[in-house]
């Protein structure tokens, strides 16, 4: 019998259907009539034909003709919504998916698998398994060492050891022994107990990274799971089955407790969970549509699944990557801007460098070599002014090399510690296998990326704020010797004036987005943890910085390009006409004011999918130079 899930209001009703013939419509009322049975108050409505209602599916959520037979237009078990008329504009309507919905419905099942050990994996492989394009599986030696691990612990249960977390209460309580009857109770209360987070949950990518890393962890074989509960978990993954989780409530140690819990939570089939097929469902449902059943706890295993820095590390490693992303693309604006500010290039002479050597440094001046005015690349704008006599430029061109160099070697430092994070054992207590038994430390504490993070935020801030100047320049008549800001007609026009101010709020926001978060402490848990790291709002204010300087940048690439127009018919290199075309593929050049918004966005999405990075030829060259110059240094 053909059976589907079906969300109202919230609420989630498993309706079957006897006949298959029976209609799209007498799908939606018989939910709602469910909905109205279940409900003191009738839902405030007096019977199921005063209802007017649609029924769209969660995936991709597409309209269905309410005249359609079901077996036509819905698959067994599919999930579906009906949404009542007037509920889309109240402020309690919960819709089934999450924001952006249009990036999940375009979803596929990924065929590559990527092989955990819990010693190899690197951000950039995190990143794609967040995205979704691989699925995971055990190395046999992971699986061997999960297996030994587990053994320890069984050997402590039979025994009557005492241990903390497996045969004790935790926090406060772990003088407290639990009878033997009560350890698989002691593991479900502690996750849920433990699920306490608030905010809006973690978008289905960065669930999805914050599931692979845990696994990756749990593959160590120092967490005491089993591989049964372990094979569960990356069936789940691999299933895309991915727990609610709210982005708030770690201080970062214990490790990142009440956001692990619920991601555990929806392991075991409680809370709720999202799948591309599914959108936002109670757990049970989803898993039950993907042929999966909840994990059921074995001692030990509820805390092996919460114990660990892997919230803030996931997104510290997003982080890192997106910081690595924007960092390239800096040199390539700010050499953009360079050329229509009709500046000089001797301030990025190979000897001047030489003599600071610092490896950013040397690479951001390299990179701007490339994409300048030289012989390879012809520049008829430099040659436009090659006589002219200013002898240097302000700081904000002339300085890039010193200022985003330090940027590249601030986010190759956070790149090594979160890479050593990504392969760390985060649990307490840890399980030896090879000593057969158990040891308590303190490597949940999240110091070290909490510490990183902070030192990525006010790093890459820089870009952002030497890149608001550079607008300024772009936009001052008396700076640029263009228009002012950057259109014809100014007056009736204004241009660029408020996008500048865009930029400018953003960099002042970040200012104190900048402020470490892991400066601060507050004792939890009766004082028992009473040093933490707060690295879970490092991590996501990072985030929130990288943004910002995104966006920044993006205006700064719009106005530069837009400058270009005024020195037409004058031609740039060939790398930076690249960039330009780029740009003019998704953004006209402005000829009168127009709703700027969306070109704001669509230009942070070439930074944001790094096409001004990929679209121009000047990069690969200057990868294969590079490499030799920095090997030889």
């Amino acid at each position: 019998m053909p059976r589907y899930t079906v969300h109202v209001r919230g609420e989630w009703l498993a309706v079957p259907c006897q006949d298959a013939q029976l209609t799209v419509g007498w799908l939606g009322r018989e939910a709602v009539r469910r909905y109205i049975k279940n409900k003191p108050d009738n839902g405030g409505f007096a019977s199921v034909d005063d209802v007017h209602f649609l029924v769209r599916r969660c995936k991709g959520l597409g309209l269905l003709d309410n005249g359609d037979r079901l077996e036509v237009a819905l698959e067994d078990n599919e999930f579906v919504e009906v949404v009542i008329e007037g509920d889309a504009m109240s402020p309690d309507f919960i819709p089934s998916q999450p924001e952006g919905v249009y990036l999940y419905s375009k979803y596929r099942e990924p065929e590559k698998y990527i092989d955990l050990d819990g010693d190899s994996l690197t951000t950039e492989d995190l990143v794609n398994l967040g995205k979704g394009h691989y699925k995971i599986k055990l190395t046999p030696t992971a699986e061997k060492r999960v297996q030994k691990s587990r053994e320890v612990i069984d050997s402590i249960i039979e025994e009557k050891t005492v241990v903390y977390g497996i045969t004790t209460g935790f926090g406060k309580f772990a003088r407290t022994v639990i009878p033997i009857n009560k350890l698989q109770e002691l593991q479900v209360n502690l996750v849920r107990s433990h699920s306490s987070g608030v905010g809006k949950p973690l978008i289905p990518e960065r669930c999805r990274m914050l599931l692979a890393l845990r696994i990756n962890v749990l593959a160590k074989g120092y967490s005491g799971i089993s591989l049964e509960t372990l094979k569960q978990v990356i069936e789940m993954f691999n299933a895309s089955c991915l727990p609610y989780v709210p982005e708030k409530g770690t201080v970062g140690a214990s490790g990142d407790l009440a956001p692990l819990s619920h991601l555990a939570l929806g392991l075991i089939g409680e809370g709720k969970m999202w799948s591309p097929k599914s959108g936002w469902a109670d757990a049970k449902y989803v898993l039950e549509a993907h042929g999966l059943k909840p994990v059921i706890l074995k001692p030990k295993e509820g805390l092996a699944l919460i114990n660990g820095t892997q919230m803030i590390t996931s997104l510290g490693c997003e982080a890192v990557e997106r910081a690595s992303a924007i960092a390239r693309q800096a040199d390539i604006v700010a050499a953009l801007t360079l050329e229509v500010l009709k500046g000089t290039t001797k301030a990025f002479d190979t000897d001047i460098h030489a003599l600071r050597p610092h490896r950013g440094q040397i690479e951001v001046a390299f990179r701007f070599r490339s994409l300048l005015d030289s012989d390879h690349h012809p520049s008829e704008i430099a040659e436009s002014h090659r006589f002219c006599d200013r002898v240097q430029d302000a700081y904000t061109l002339r300085c890039c090399p010193q200022v985003h160099g330090v940027v590249n070697d601030t986010i190759a430092f956070v790149k090594n510690i979160i890479t050593i994070e990504l392969n760390s054992a985060t649990d307490n207590p840890m399980v030896f296998a090879s000593r057969g038994e158990t040891i308590s430390g303190g490597n949940f504490h999240g110091e070290y990326p909490a510490k990183a993070l902070d030192y990525l935020a006010i790093g890459i801030h820089e870009l952002a704020a030497i890149s608001e100047r550079r607008i300024e320049r772009l936009c001052n008549p008396s700076l640029s010797e263009l228009p002012a800001f950057l259109v014809a007609e100014g007056g009736l026009n204004s241009g660029f004036m408020i996008a500048h101010c865009t930029a400018a709020a953003l960099v002042s926001e970040n200012k104190a987005l900048c402020h470490p978060s892991s400066v601060d402490s507050l004792s939890t848990s009766a004082a028992t943890e009473d040093h933490v790291s707060m690295g879970g709002w490092a991590a996501r204010k990072a985030l929130r910085v990288i943004e910002h300087v995104e966006q920044v940048l993006a205006i700064e690439l719009l106005a530069a390009c837009q400058g270009i127009e005024f020195l037409r018919p004058l031609k740039t290199t060939t790398p930076l006409e690249k960039v330009y075309d780029l740009v003019r593929s998704v953004v006209r050049p402005w000829i009168k004011d127009r709703f700027m918004a969306p070109d704001i966005e669509a230009a942070h999405r070439l930074l944001l999918e790094q096409k001004t990075w990929r679209e121009h030829q000047g990069p690969r060259v200057y990868f294969r130079r590079l490499s030799v110059c920095l090997a030889l240094w």
